[in-house]
């Protein structure tokens, strides 16, 4: 039952504490050094920016796992109390409910007040679009998909993988995928990030449409349009270039009757509604009730390993 209370002192630590400063925080650890790493990259030849993108992932992904398990064998050996709040604290460093929740709650703060120019800037936090030209319409849609995206990214993704392979399971994924919001996207990253986007493409197959049929349960267990939610879903999914994105922000665009647009890129939904700032509170309210159908079925999960061992 390791697993379970590890689970479970990583939960409490994030609804209590939220994130840690970066100088405690281990993610940001790894953002920094990635940058310093990145500085050398390949200026020219875009197959030895590929190359040198693919191996700096590869390595990372595996090395960091790998050692904190054998760390983390000798603190068990040291004492189960130790093991266990250690583990807690790290594993806690690959999701992120509170901080979710306070980066959606600060560009509704600023809407409330119409301050356009911090809504903008909080928003960065959460999208990576310019957000310069977004007036309200654009800055709702903007934080809504982020909203939906991100259950994936920052809760179920990393508690899958940890159910899968433990705490190295949660490791690796936050590696990769933060090697993605660094550099996987187009522009001067394209190559050197281009490894890095495919393997979190592959890495968030599944828990994305895990994440998508939670975000269809709350919908129902928020009293929103649960039937609207999965037309949309299938209809719309293809729609975003990445291959798993468009899963939950569909199912997000039909369960609030809202249109969803990233101009250029795709547009989600139907506009039975307009976007208002009480689509944040609604895909907040998503938000909370999909990381608990998450924990419900990670904690089954757990529990039925436990009694068949």
């Amino acid at each position: 039952m390791n697993e379970l209370y590890i689970l479970i002192i990583a939960l409490s630590i994030d609804l209590l504490c939220g994130e840690a400063p970066d100088r405690f925080h281990p993610v940001a650890w790894l953002g920094k050094h990635i940058g310093q790493i990145l500085e050398f990259r390949p200026q020219t030849s875009p197959g030895r920016q590929l190359f040198f993108g693919a191996v700096i992932v590869i390595i990372y992904a595996s090395l960091i796992p790998l050692s904190v398990y054998f760390i983390m064998q000798l603190v068990q050996k040291a004492g189960i109390i130790p093991y266990l709040i250690l583990s807690g604290y790290l594993l806690k460093n690959t999701f992120s409910i509170r901080g979710l929740w306070q980066a959606v709650e600060k560009v509704k703060s600023a809407l409330k007040i119409n301050d356009l120019t911090r809504a903008r800037r909080d928003v960065r936090a959460l999208v990576s679009r310019d957000a310069d030209g977004l007036d309200q319409q654009g800055l709702i849609s903007a934080t809504v998909e982020s909203c939906a995206e991100n259950i994936c990214d920052s809760f179920v993704a990393p508690l899958f993988y940890f159910v899968i392979c433990g705490l190295p399971g949660a490791l690796c994924y936050r590696i990769i995928n933060t090697f993605d919001a660094m550099v996987g996207y187009h522009g001067s990253w394209e190559y050197t990030g281009k490894a890095a986007a495919r393997i979190d493409d592959v890495f968030n197959y599944i828990p994305a449409r895990l994440c998508a049929f939670f975000i269809l349960v709350s919908s129902l267990l928020c009293k929103l349009n649960t039937a609207g939610s999965w037309q949309t879903m299938l209809r719309d999914h293809r729609l975003t270039e990445s291959p798993n994105a468009g899963w939950t922000m569909s199912a997000m665009a039909g369960a609030l009757n809202v249109m969803l647009e990233k101009k250029g890129y795709y547009v989600l939904g139907d506009k039975i509604d307009e976007l208002k700032l009480s689509s944040i509170t609604q895909s907040q309210r998503i938000l909370l009730a999909s990381a608990a159908c998450c924990i419900l079925v990670v904690t089954g999960v757990e529990v039925a390993i436990h009694a068949t061992s």
